[in-house]
């Protein structure tokens, strides 16, 4: 990534204002089908709501507008409380940019901060290789395969791939 790159994304917790930009960012992943859990699209209302309700929400600004976001959340309750999950999504004209790069970055430090010792990902889908490469490439370990543990837009099971690092 060049300086230039670089310089142009910025991670930062969200505003009440960036929100109809969020929605719109997260919705297009939703509709895509191939990605997150969700299949209801997020309005003004319950994307407010969504959002304030994670530990952490941060977007990535690039050039001064919200092109990404990320949600930080613990991952289980007591025992397991210590571990923590996270969602990513980037704009579609914004992809291949670095930015989710960035998110995950900030994602990690914030989770630290947040008191969280483990970062999981419970189903990153496995043709998501742009996501994949990432992670690895972050240090992230995958766990193995859930053979058909995601239902795609297509109504088709396909495998998902669990990941954790230690923060």
């Amino acid at each position: 990534m060049s300086d230039t790159e670089k310089t142009a994304i910025a991670v930062r917790p969200y505003k009440e204002s960036d929100l109809p930009k969020m929605i719109a960012v997260w919705n297009e992943v939703v509709e895509e089908g191939i990605a997150f859990p969700q299949e209801e699209l997020l309005t003004l209302e319950t994307g407010s709501a969504f959002f304030a309700a994670q530990t952490h929400t941060a977007v990535a600004e690039y050039n001064g507008e919200v092109a990404g976001l990320y949600i930080l959340h613990p991952n289980n309750v007591g025992r397991c409380g210590h571990i923590c999950n996270a969602s990513y999504t980037v704009q579609k004209t914004r992809r291949g940019l670095h930015i989710g790069e960035q998110l995950v970055l900030d994602c990690l430090l914030q989770g630290k901060a947040c008191g969280f010792r483990v970062l999981q990902f419970n189903a990153v889908v496995e043709s998501n290789l742009h996501a994949r490469h990432l992670y690895e490439r972050l240090g992230f370990r995958q766990l193995g395969i859930i053979e058909g543990g995601f239902r795609n837009i297509a109504g088709e099971y396909v495998n998902i791939c669990p990941y954790y690092k230690t923060l």
